[in-house]
């Protein structure tokens, strides 16, 4: 127990005596702290898009809504379902009912939806984007009871009306309260704004499914029917009504898990990109690392052969340079995690999903766990780079160290 106390004693003393020295190597300190700091800074960036597109998606999911779409189907944009299927969906077992608007007080809350891409320019750039035009039903409110109108009003069924998503307006042009855009073969007029709590819907223009059926000559086809459900343990019920239906080929599934599985293309090309940026900014930032731990060793040559020739072992000096290399990796980790808070969490903007080939607008989301990852990466740029300078000044001859000193 003594030899043991008496190695931490010398770890804790030479590496005390090593942190102190630190302001003498200001300038290559500066340069660590800064390479490492801008590694998790574009680190936990990067990342970020991928966390606030996954919470954009995450909100659009209810457990209580069903989704039906086509069996074999990977999306809505691969699906058709032609209008006779619509009523039976509507009336299946397990699906909620009350006031809907144009239908009365007893209706089915169901929405038989049409989904299609319009050109819209970006607001930064002025070059074309492909936004979503959602044609919803009545029961499209009540299945979305998130959506808010926070400007004007919504549209009115059976005319060529639209309402525009809070986040596709701030991010394409032409969508502001009162203007006109000509889709398919109609002129649509904006006379709402709505938001959704961030979720996908925000990033949509609606109307009228019944007047962008012939806008855009679809016939009496639509994509999907989204029904909420009396309670989330009606699924099965519903699920089985519909699945076992000779007059219908549907697959059925919740929403949460529909939009669970969207975007994971767009994630895969995220998490691969910024691991590779991380990487190549890494090899920097460690060659930085080496540089200055391999001066912190040179500017201690005396300081280590002393300690030493006093019986200080190889392990504290290694300990000690390891400290020190560590230390300034995480101030720099600290700095650059809460640089990319700053700067980058909520930041909005949009992106193409490779799911549904139109854009999604979202807001760059760091979170805890993100903050923490790149913490860890810059403890793993500390460690890589104060190792060999480590090992270097544990294996310094005492007697040439003095001379050389």
């Amino acid at each position: 127990m003594a030899s043991v106390s008496n190695w931490f004693s010398q770890v804790s003393a030479v590496t005390t005596t090593a942190v102190r020295t630190i302001p003498q190597r200001r300038g290559s300190s500066l340069a660590t702290i800064a390479g490492i700091a801008g590694v998790v800074a574009v680190f936990v960036a990067v990342l970020s898009i991928g966390e606030g597109f996954r919470k954009t998606l995450r909100a659009a999911g209810s457990p209580d809504n069903a989704m039906v779409l086509r069996a074999g189907s990977d999306s809505e944009m691969m699906s058709v379902m032609l209008g006779d299927s619509i009523e039976i969906i509507a009336q299946a077992p397990g699906v909620a009912r009350g006031a809907v608007e144009t239908q009365g007080p007893d209706a089915p809350f169901s929405s038989a939806e049409l989904f299609v891409i319009v050109d819209q320019p970006k607001r930064t750039t002025g070059g074309a984007a492909n936004v979503p035009l959602r044609g919803v039903s009545p029961g499209a409110f009540a299945t979305r009871p998130e959506l808010k109108m926070i400007a004007g009003r919504k549209f009115e069924f059976g005319k060529s009306e639209v309402i525009v998503g809070e986040g596709a307006r701030k991010q394409f042009s032409g969508l502001e309260l009162g203007t006109t855009q000509k889709w398919g073969v109609n002129e649509w007029t904006v006379v709402g704004i709505f938001s959704a709590g961030g979720a996908l819907w925000e990033s949509e223009i609606w109307t009228d499914a019944r007047v962008l059926q012939p806008a855009f000559q679809r016939g009496n086809s639509f994509q999907t029917v989204i029904a909420k459900l009396e309670s989330p343990a009606a699924f099965d019920t519903f699920k089985d009504a519909l699945t076992t239906d000779p007059r219908l080929d549907v697959q059925v599934m919740r929403e949460s898990d529909y939009f669970a599985n969207q975007g994971r293309t767009l994630n895969g090309i995220i998490r691969g990109l910024g691991l590779v940026i991380s990487v190549l900014m890494g090899i920097g930032a460690i060659f930085g690392a080496l540089n200055t731990m391999y001066n912190a060793v040179a500017s201690r040559t005396r300081e280590i052969a002393t300690l030493r020739a006093l019986g200080f072992g190889a392990g504290a000096v290694v300990v000690s340079v390891l400290a020190e290399a560590v230390l300034l990796a995480l101030v720099g980790g600290a700095i650059g995690a809460v640089g990319a808070w700053i700067f980058f969490d909520g930041f909005r903007t949009s992106t193409l999903n490779w799911d549904s080939f139109s854009q999604v607008t979202f807001a760059f989301d760091v979170t805890a766990p993100l903050m923490i990852q790149g913490a860890v990466l810059a403890l793993a740029l500390g460690l890589v780079g104060g190792l060999l300078p480590a090992i270097r000044a544990a294996r310094l001859p005492v007697t040439a160290a003095l001379r050389e000193a």
